[in-house]
């Protein structure tokens, strides 16, 4: 039987560190972004635009999706530099830095690297941007489109072994231990859990919103291991994500209610 705990810990270590850098910066987020919540027809169009994104990904050439990518990845860098160093003549050094290691000297440690700042900083930026009904209808219908462009349209793959050969760090790629082999994780999953712990926090404390991390990290634990001894290649992490969460939502009334 194969197993693997790096990518399940790799998972709670990012979104933990996600949910207490927004303990800390989630002010000063706030101020930068302004007031204005994402609402629920926000949430409808993003995930409709990210599913319209994996289906241009898996069909345009792989010079544009490296262009496309290194365009939003420098200002997402700058942003989360801003954030933490609120000065602009300090922000504006990462994005060059970032694009030079891409062109020169890029290796998968590098690509993890960046992966994990790209991760931790798109949870922070839209982790309090959600109202709960907009997650509401955000979690559901992401799911749902991951489902659909796995293992209906097959996009999902095509675009991640595309990313994979550009070594873009849209995806974290680690080798699995004890078991031997790779194991890769998309941002868009990280931020789920990010988003949830974050929102999770908000509703009961950061003391839950950890609870969440961890019963969302077993949860997709589980379901890696089932993955990884099937002939199943891809499998939507989303749906393991979800329902850790509805797992925790689940628990905490229950143990309210006793």
């Amino acid at each position: 039987m194969r197993i693997d705990v790096v990518l399940p810990s790799v998972l709670f270590l990012i979104s933990a560190a996600a949910l207490l850098l927004h303990t800390k910066y989630g002010k000063r987020i706030k101020i930068l972004l302004g007031e204005r919540k994402l609402q629920v027809r926000d949430a409808v169009l993003m995930v409709t635009v990210m599913g319209a994104m994996v289906t241009v990904v898996a069909f345009i050439p792989q010079q544009a999706i490296a262009i496309l990518f290194m365009f939003s990845y420098s200002v997402v860098l700058f942003l989360f530099t801003y954030v933490v160093a609120p000065k602009w003549y300090l922000a504006v050094l990462p994005p060059p830095l970032f694009v030079v290691l891409y062109v020169s000297c890029w290796n998968t440690h590098l690509s993890n690297f960046f992966a994990v700042i790209f991760a931790v900083s798109i949870s922070l930026f839209l982790g309090s941007s959600f109202t709960w009904k907009s997650v509401a209808a955000f979690v559901p219908l992401l799911t749902l489109m991951d489902v659909v462009q796995v293992l209906g349209t097959g996009f999902m793959g095509t675009a991640a072994e595309k990313i994979q050969v550009l070594q873009l760090p849209a995806m974290i790629d680690l080798p699995t231990f004890p078991s031997g082999g790779q194991g890769i994780l998309g941002l868009g999953d990280i931020f789920l859990v990010g988003l949830l712990a974050i929102q999770s926090t908000h509703l009961h404390g950061k003391k839950f919103g950890l609870s969440s991390v961890i019963a969302m990290t077993a949860v997709f634990s589980l379901t890696w291991i089932i993955q990884m001894n099937s002939p199943i290649r891809y499998f939507p992490a989303t749906v393991p994500i979800a329902i850790g969460w509805l797992t925790a939502i689940a628990a905490k009334h229950l143990l309210r209610y006793r």
